[in-house]
């Protein structure tokens, strides 16, 4: 068999697999997990050229499937075996197969969840990922990509918003984003997408619609411009370039969306209702959102527009519903009475063995921070509001459940919430307002 039926047999493969992903799980004691040796610290591997070539093969076939386009600008500025800095929105389950067709065939490595390496950690870092946990502060990181730039002169691919977006608008960024790469001192360019969120967004289990996706390539920053701007300029410079709305572009564009079950998934995001305000009552079915605790009805119609079925549309807009929502979170928050409280179950992960099953669990988040119990009084958890600007959370996460994550260098705890009603994503807002608040003041 040739390379290319290879790796047409491992594409299909993939598809079979596509959104059925799985991860290790194995039951374990707290005290075992906690027992367990720490992982030793690897340096990042060299991407060969053979799977360098396997990736753009098989991702080729997925942006067949889409019509996939490529604007480049100004990438002439580039050297061919300068290294750089690639950073890339984060809009779907599709961003790195585009980002492996359009840098081929140049070496690149990229910044992944340590989740990612579970039961594969070795074919990950054959493919040039560079683990982390994400977002906690890790200096182990910044060693590695420096590592990577200098040993292997090889380019760095990062995602500095890490999380998939929830609305199609940009997440937020890290504060020191522009003084590591005034640290990195390589040149920067900048990868946006269009298309791959109205493609396969995170709500809607990773559906795949029929849209056509694009990219775009542009040389934001050489060598010199990074020596000679500061940090707060650089910050400024690239958080100014992460200013997307999936939703807009759609409407603006008239992308039409004609899947059947387009707003399935959508209570996820628009978790409120802003006729009622009852929270945790709405659910997304084929291509309407209703609300069970007061029966209003919207539909989301092909070019991406809430409409009232009957009455007033509060929000047309879904970033505008999303935004309502945090702006609803902050006022709890400052009125004393915003609380999570709910019961989950608790998987850590410690290592790329597999993730470990410790039990059940009791989470609770309020302006202190969050709590995390054990459901027999053994052991707890505790993380200050201050110790992160946003929360790891996420939809349907491996296929087990919504999810939130928090954790510190040492073990990171993934809760899921028992209550499906439970929202991941105001975890999220609640996390990142409170965040905002405390480092005001």
């Amino acid at each position: 068999m040739n390379f290319c039926s290879q790796s047409a047999t491992l594409y299909q493969n993939l598809k079979r697999q596509d959104i059925t992903l799985k991860i290790k799980i194995k039951k374990s004691s707290y005290q075992e997990v906690t027992a367990l040796p720490k992982q030793k610290h690897v340096k990042p591997m060299k991407q060969s050229f053979f799977f360098r070539l396997l990736l753009r093969v098989v991702s080729t076939f997925e942006l067949w499937a889409c019509k996939f386009s490529l604007r480049r600008v100004g990438m002439e500025k580039l050297g061919k075996k300068q290294p750089c800095l690639y950073l890339m929105n984060h809009s779907s389950f599709i961003d790195l197969e585009i980002a492996s067709v359009i840098l081929f065939p140049r070496r690149f490595s990229i910044v992944s969840t340590t989740d990612g390496f579970v039961g594969k950690n070795l074919l990950m870092r054959l493919l040039g990922c560079i683990p982390t946990k994400k977002f906690i502060f890790d200096l182990g990181l910044i060693r590695d990509m420096s590592y990577a730039v200098k040993e292997h002169k090889s380019s760095i691919l990062l995602y500095p918003e890490a999380g998939y977006t929830f609305d199609g608008t940009t997440t937020t960024l890290p504060e020191n984003l522009g003084a590591f790469v005034k640290m990195l001192g390589i040149p920067v360019v900048m990868i946006e997408t269009y298309g791959a969120f109205e493609r396969q967004p995170l709500y809607n289990n990773l559906r795949k619609r029929r849209v056509k996706v694009s990219a775009e390539m542009r040389y934001l920053l050489s060598e010199e411009d990074c020596a000679q701007k500061d940090a707060k300029e650089l910050q400024s410079l690239i958080e100014s370039q992460f200013s997307f709305d999936a939703f807009r572009r759609q409407q603006e564009e008239k992308i039409s969306i004609t899947e059947p079950d387009r707003a399935e998934g959508l209570e996820r995001v628009l978790y409120k209702c802003p006729a009622c305000l009852a929270e945790g009552q709405t659910e997304g079915r084929g291509d309407s959102l209703v609300c069970h605790a007061c029966g209003k009805k919207y539909l989301l119609d092909e070019h991406g527009f809430m409409r009232a079925e009957v009455g007033e549309t509060e929000y047309p807009h879904i970033p505008d519903w999303y935004a309502w929502e945090r702006d609803c979170v902050r006022r709890e928050l400052e009125d004393g009475v915003y609380q999570l409280d709910c019961d989950v179950r608790v998987r850590m992960l410690v290592d790329t063995k597999c993730l470990y099953d410790v039990g059940d669990g009791r989470l609770l988040h309020t302006h202190e921070g969050f709590r995390l119990t054990s459901s027999d009084g053994t052991w707890e958890y505790t993380q200050k509001p201050i110790s992160s600007y946003t929360l790891n959370s996420d939809f349907n996460w491996y296929e087990i459940g919504d999810v939130i994550g928090i954790g510190n260098p040492k073990a990171l705890y993934y809760c899921f919430p028992k209550d499906k009603s439970v929202s991941v994503a105001k975890a999220r807002l609640a996390a990142e307002e409170l965040y905002k608040i405390l480092k005001k003041r």
